[in-house]
């Protein structure tokens, strides 16, 4: 019996135009009518979605790709875990040896020189298509900035239009952090700046979404096999393979593909969420 559904959003339930479709948005109302918890399970920070997790009235929420998640109903925080001042240096030393375009994200800013990548289309989401309470600081010197605010970063992104695997090797051997290589090529370009390019979402140690599901359902005293994990793209592999059932839809990679229990048979543009496998 399954008890708690979680879901991506880009990819999964929510198209490029970045609007929850009609049927999509039924099947979480009928999840609530069946008393089941939805609980949207992100990469982005909290205060980015925070409109959407109301609009659909979700009961938890795993942001930052597992580095907080906050109990919806009450607002109250359940877990968060940051990077260290010196894990934040560290990665910004990379970058600019490499001349690598890098970005950082608090609990409700994004900190950047320059809005080029996940930046540039997170600013262009916020302005046009999916307001939200991100706000967006534009600084000449990251280095001096971290140095003299210290501000508390939940993550960062390191971005480039070339292949970053031998900086992510380069980084794991210096630091212990979680790292996913995103690569927004192809069929998966970026087409809301139309770029191809790879990035490195770089958070705390032993974050993931499937370890913030684990949690969650610890906090809710919920067994692996009473949740569902739904997803597309490769931060969600881990929570896929975890859940008691885990769903890819139709147009996510194919490594996700198949770690799945099931795959749905449309494309989250062709607007069909597994409602059946609930």
């Amino acid at each position: 019996m399954i008890r708690l559904v979680a879901s991506d959003i880009d990819g999964t339930i929510v198209g490029e135009n970045n609007k929850i479709t009609v049927q999509n948005r039924k099947a979480i109302q009928d999840m609530k009518k069946s008393n089941i918890d939805f609980t949207i399970c992100t990469g982005k920070p909290y205060a980015m979605v925070k409109n959407f997790c109301q609009d659909l009235q979700a009961n938890y929420g795993i942001f930052g790709n597992g580095n907080q998640i906050v109990d919806l109903k009450n607002g109250k925080e359940i877990f968060r875990k940051t990077l260290s001042q010196e894990e934040i240096k560290t990665c910004l030393s990379f970058a600019k040896k490499e001349n690598l375009h890098i970005h950082l994200y608090t609990e409700n800013e994004v900190i950047t020189p320059e809005l080029l990548y996940m930046d540039l289309r997170n600013f262009i989401l916020k302005d046009t298509i999916f307001p939200n309470d991100l706000n967006f600081k534009i600084v000449s010197n990251l280095e001096e900035y971290i140095e003299k605010e210290q501000p508390i970063v939940f993550k960062l992104i390191i971005s480039s239009p070339s292949n970053l695997a031998k900086l992510q090797d380069k980084l794991n051997e210096k630091l212990d952090v979680t790292i996913y290589r995103v690569k927004k090529s192809k069929q998966y370009k970026d087409r809301i700046i139309n770029k191809e390019y790879e990035y490195l979402d770089i958070t705390p140690s032993k974050t993931n979404k499937s370890e913030a599901l684990r949690t969650l359902s610890n906090y809710l005293e919920l067994s692996s096999s009473e949740v569902m994990a739904i997803g597309d793209n490769l931060n969600d592999i881990d929570m896929l393979q975890n859940s008691g059932i885990g769903v890819a839809v139709a147009n996510a990679y194919e490594e996700v593909k198949k770690v799945a229990t099931y795959t749905t048979a449309k494309t989250v543009e062709e607007s069909r969420f597994c409602r059946s496998c609930i």
